[in-house]
């Protein structure tokens, strides 16, 4: 069972830790027909009088393990700095859970920067990868578009690229059900040559990989169904990512503002498909894909829904064993 648990860092968000504790209680419960999670599998990580006193109100614990953790990276922290002088964080205490065998996943809805950080160095990185990629799923095209990097690596070099689109097809393929992922490299034109030293660099081996390459893709292709996974630099991505999800807040607020001025009948739930559409939350956040262990961190303002998603998409990614088929895939193409 402990290769199977996911260590929640419950003090991590912005709503934390009231929202990471009702997640976990939903996660357990069945939800649009899929079972829910055996509480067993849930550890909860962060302060222990404050988590039960919590679980208590809700009406006690139905069978979470707990792992008290005394301090909190605070959203923000310098990564770098907080990770040193906050060594019983309940992000540390995640990472500790999966190096000593207590849990072989976590999820955070923390500082970023600190989980990425401390995930990278304290799990290490699966035989054969270069870097770590942070890998974000949205459904722009009506099906699931993988994007990555996001962040975790905004220099990279042409070999980590590469290994970011054999990364994403293989998570594409085993968690969201594609089965012949397209990857596509983010470029300023589709021509074969286009782009920074860095990107024409990045092309043959893409083309070279064991994936199904599509070539260079523009970002209006990100909308169109074009390829199933999107490889770009983690400044790049953590840009567009950004502009995504802040447009699509922008339009729906400009929407909803002219419903009400000419006193249209449509409330916000009639546009609830258009915001699912930008949001990664509703795929359960990010995989960093590449470290030892299945880390998923999840968005500041994520909600209880959003915790309880995170939750399951560690639970598949770990069931699915694509940490094994990342290796194999290296190891192969």
């Amino acid at each position: 069972m402990a290769d199977k648990r996911i260590a929640l860092d419950v003090m991590g968000g912005d709503d934390a830790p009231g929202a990471t504790v009702k997640g976990a209680l939903l996660a357990t419960r069945e939800r649009n027909g899929i079972p829910g999670l055996d509480p067993a599998r849930i550890l909860l990580v962060g302060g222990q009088e404050r988590i039960e006193g919590l679980l208590s109100e809700a009406g006690g614990n139905p069978g979470f393990p707990i792992q008290h953790a005394s301090q909190v990276v605070e959203m923000g922290d310098a990564p770098a700095a907080a990770l040193r002088s906050k060594p019983d964080s309940s992000i540390a205490g995640c990472v500790g859970a999966i190096r000593q065998g207590a849990a072989g996943a976590l999820v955070s809805m923390g500082n970023t920067g600190a989980c990425v950080a401390a995930s990278t160095v304290g799990l290490g990185t699966l035989q054969g990868v270069r870097r770590p990629g942070i890998a974000v799923t949205l459904a722009l095209s009506g099906e699931p578009v993988t994007l990555i990097d996001m962040g975790a690596n905004i220099a990279p070099k042409p070999v980590h690229l590469a290994q970011y689109g054999d990364m994403g097809a293989i998570y594409s393929r085993d968690c969201l059900g594609v089965e012949a992922p397209r990857v596509g490299l983010l470029n300023v034109g589709e021509e074969k040559g286009k782009g920074t030293d860095l990107l024409k660099e990045a092309y043959p081996l893409l083309e070279a990989g064991p994936s199904r390459f599509v070539g260079n893709v523009e970002g209006s292709d990100i909308f169109r169904g074009v390829c199933d996974v999107v490889v770009t630099d983690g400044f790049t991505g953590n840009v567009v990512l950004k502009l995504l999800e802040q447009f699509a807040t922008f339009m729906l607020g400009l929407v909803m503002g002219e419903l009400r001025e000419h006193q249209a009948s449509w409330g916000p739930e009639a546009l609830a498909k258009v915001r699912d559409a930008v949001d990664y939350s509703t795929y359960g956040g990010a995989l960093l894909l590449g470290v030892d262990g299945i880390v998923v961190i999840g968005h500041g303002r994520s909600d209880e829904a959003a915790v309880a998603n995170a939750i399951g998409l560690a639970a598949r990614a770990l069931d699915a064993g694509v940490n094994r088929h990342i290796e194999q895939g290296l190891r192969t193409g």
